[in-house]
């Protein structure tokens, strides 16, 4: 490999203990393959090491009381905000009203003031303390438990209501979903004063039928005269218990219809056929239109494809046009791959809008159903349209024909006044702070402040800031507004611990830029990344594998500490990478799917479809995530396969363990759409 060297650049000190992890694991950034730009370090000023690591001391002290306050050398630090609010929300029911208000006026205009706000105002409300929440109170909040709040906080004392009032209650009011019990009192008001009509109440009705939502419609009734209320309460019945419940009586209505459908819909999902059953004699009486009936088949349709039951075809066939959408559509035709209907898939994907049929996945496979029932011609010409996109389906489709990979990587123009000037920004400086000392919560919100309506060249420039202080999920989040941001492949396919991932793919016999891709899919760099299934650190291994894994190859184990080093979980994410892929054979796309879904589903999709094409058997898992998953780490390798060479062994050959193939080059042609 052409290895080239170039410094990583730290605009905020980050080599105290806390944030080593993040930025020291490479003295280097080793970049392999065409050369990165160079990113200049942004001027944002002396934030010394020491320091910083007093504030993450100050807030770990703050929030668990063993410090009362800030610190006085601490106090006119850029951070000084966000430790006063580690202090303060630690006890909420402490918090006084002069010390909400002078803190609120003391950070106005910040984020920390805004967060401050939302938890401030749900506690006045708690309390009942509605001078205290008016005087913190702001339009702009949107929180619907706050809004109800605020009815509550201007309720009028008697007599009739203004309308401004009784129109943002109606707006609370005036759904299908159950609101907070904090609306309670203001949407009474609404009822005592007259205000609801029994149009209002139908209307409500209706929108909760649409939620499926039994309970709303049952509050909503007892407004209504008796014999309507008897007709909500017959609807809420059926919608909570389709199977047993009846429609007999019912008007000729739409909203009959509607509820009918949706209970019905609801019944298809579990017991497809009772509700069959029940569906012609339901949908003649009450008048069933085309896409109410269609609400019933669609989910029928759905079961049967997701239980591999014989007569799915025969449901998929049976649905309206008019009740189709793109998640039926792209259901439908996996049904017909896993049957190896070539004909049914290719209708199925000819029956897609234009929009969705455009996607490369649609496109590839409308080429390669052709390819199956033998039209060459019409296959090339599919193939060619999905070859112009760089991702998976396209480099799948470009293997077809032969030619080079589709990638026109840009950069944004060197400025450096431009980049001096947006380091320069506090809420960036404060977001990279943050950043560093594991806040990441506190962080984002400082980012998405900041960033929020800078332009987009400057926005780039702040994305550049990030990576430098190794925070690398930015480009992944924000570029993604317009084509030419989704080519600054640079910027969204970062590189760090080159070094790590090369040593350890080399004594595991994998490949690196397989490494790579898992770590870009899994945590985007993140070495304190952790899921809500307690997946920790670059590669998200759970610590129970990872204690396993750490045992076999010999690694240090300390708990879960040994996942948040960088390069420990690096070693043992690609030791079990290794073990997934001699445990189910060298095509590699096996151990992405077992990585993502574990080795239970992993033999049961392979007990299913013994030596399909990898195509095929990638597109025909049944769990959506896993689908993509698999998809988006082989067309992460081939990126990462340019980053580190400049060429890229071909995706074909990739999925079948194939590394000594002849490699492929990379072209900009100018119809060539970047990377999702």
């Amino acid at each position: 490999m052409n290895m080239r060297t170039a410094p990583l650049y730290l605009a905020i000190g980050l080599s105290l203990a806390s944030a080593s992890a993040c930025a020291q694991s490479n003295a280097s950034n080793t970049v392999f393959g065409p050369q990165a730009p160079q990113l200049p370090q942004p001027n944002v000023g002396a934030v010394r090491d020491a320091q910083l690591a007093q504030v993450a001391a100050a807030l770990n002290g703050l929030e668990s009381g063993s410090l009362s306050a800030v610190p006085a050398e601490l106090s006119h630090h850029a951070l000084a905000g966000w430790m006063e609010y580690a202090a303060l929300t630690r006890s909420w029911s402490a918090v006084t009203s002069a010390q909400a208000t002078a803190f609120l006026q003391r950070y106005k205009g910040q984020p920390v003031a805004d967060r401050f706000r939302e938890g401030w105002l749900a506690e006045t409300g708690k309390r009942a303390d509605w001078a205290a929440f008016n005087a913190a109170w702001d339009e702009r909040i949107t929180t619907e438990t706050l809004r109800c709040y605020r009815l509550t906080a201007t309720l009028p004392g008697s007599g009739s209501v203004p309308a401004a009032w009784s129109q943002q209650a109606l707006s609370s009011w005036l759904k299908g979903t159950t609101p907070p019990q904090v609306c309670t009192a203001p949407l009474q008001t609404l009822a005592t004063t007259g205000v609801l009509t029994d149009s209002m109440r139908w209307e409500r009705i209706r929108l909760a039928a649409l939620e499926g939502n039994a309970g709303v419609i049952r509050d909503t009734a007892r407004g209504l005269p008796a014999g309507d209320a008897s007709l909500a309460l017959q609807y809420a019945d059926f919608l909570s218990a389709p199977a047993a419940a009846k429609t007999n009586g019912w008007p000729r209505t739409p909203l009959s219809a509607t509820v009918a459908s949706v209970g019905l819909a609801r019944l298809a999902k579990n017991n497809p056929t009772v509700a069959d059953s029940q569906l012609p004699a339901v949908a003649s009486a009450l008048g069933m239109d085309d896409l109410q009936r269609g609400r019933v088949l669609y989910q029928a349709a759905l079961w049967a494809a997701a239980e591999n039951q014989p007569d799915a075809a025969r449901r998929f066939a049976a649905v309206p046009a008019q009740a189709y959408d793109e998640r039926l559509h792209e259901a439908r035709q996996r049904e017909a791959m896993q049957r190896r209907d070539w004909r049914g898939v290719l209708h199925a994907i000819e029956q897609m809008g234009a929009a969705q049929r455009s996607d490369s996945r649609w496109t590839y496979f409308e080429g390669r159903m052709k390819e199956l029932l033998g039209d060459s011609a019409g296959a090339r010409a599919a193939y060619a349209r999905a070859a112009t996109k760089a991702e998976f389906h396209g480099y799948l489709a470009a293997d077809k024909l032969n030619q080079p990979y589709n990638l026109c990587p840009t950069t944004t123009v060197a400025d450096a006044t431009a980049r001096t000037r947006i380091g320069s920004l506090p809420g960036l400086q404060r977001a990279m702070m943050l950043y560093g000392i594991r806040r990441q919560s506190w962080a984002q919100v400082e980012w998405s402040d900041a960033t929020r309506n800078l332009a987009d060249t400057d926005r780039i420039h702040a994305i550049e800031m990030a990576q430098t202080n190794g925070w690398f999920d930015r480009a992944v989040f924000d570029l993604n507004r317009t084509p030419k941001e989704q080519s600054q492949y640079w910027l969204r396919f970062p590189l760090h611990h080159e070094a790590t991932i090369v040593n350890a793919a080399r004594a595991r016999n994998i490949d690196p830029e397989w490494v790579a891709a898992e770590i870009r899919a899994e945590s985007v760099f993140n070495p304190q990344a952790r899921s809500g299934a307690n997946a920790i650190g670059l590669m998200q291994v759970i610590p129970a594998t990872g204690a396993t894994v750490a045992r076999s190859i010999g690694e240090p184990w300390n708990g879960e500490a040994t996942l948040l080093d960088p390069d420990a979980n690096i070693r043992i994410g690609t030791a079990y990478l290794r073990q997934l892929k001699d445990r189910y054979g060298e095509r590699p796309y096996y151990a992405i799917a077992g990585y993502n879904a574990g080795p239970g589903n992993l033999n049961r999709w392979k007990a299913q479809r013994p030596g399909w094409d990898p195509d095929l058997w990638i597109e025909t898992i049944s769990f959506k995530e896993t689908r993509e998953y698999v998809a988006r780490i082989l067309s992460f390798a081939t990126l990462y396969d340019w980053r580190f060479n400049g060429t890229a062994i071909p995706v074909t050959a990739r999925m079948n363990g194939d590394l000594n193939a002849t490699r492929k080059a990379f072209t900009c042609p100018t119809s060539s759409i970047p990377a999702k």
